[in-house]
Formats: structure tokens, C-alpha cells, sequence
């Protein structure tokens, strides 16, 4: 019983710790789109 509960106390850590990863990705996809955005509209 004592690794059940060990096991999905692990499982529930890297699920939390790879949904940060995930949006911390998006954060910076969403940052160079804006980079680029932005260069294209001063280059006009």
C-alpha cells in the first residue's frame, strides 16, 4: 500500500512539474512570435 501511494505521489509531481514545462514553452513561443512581429512592422 505504502509504494501505491509513494508511486502516484510521484506521478502527481511530474505531471505538475511537466504542465510548468509546457507553459513555460508556450511563453516563449509566444515571445518570438511577438519578436518577430514586431521586426516585420519596423522593416515596413
Amino acid at each position: 500500500m505504502k509504494q501505491i501511494i509513494f508511486a502516484c505521489g510521484l506521478l502527481s509531481l511530474l505531471f505538475l512539474s511537466s504542465c510548468n514545462t509546457v507553459e513555460g514553452v508556450g511563453k516563449d513561443v509566444e515571445s518570438v512570435g511577438s519578436t518577430i512581429k514586431d521586426t516585420a512592422n519596423d522593416s515596413k
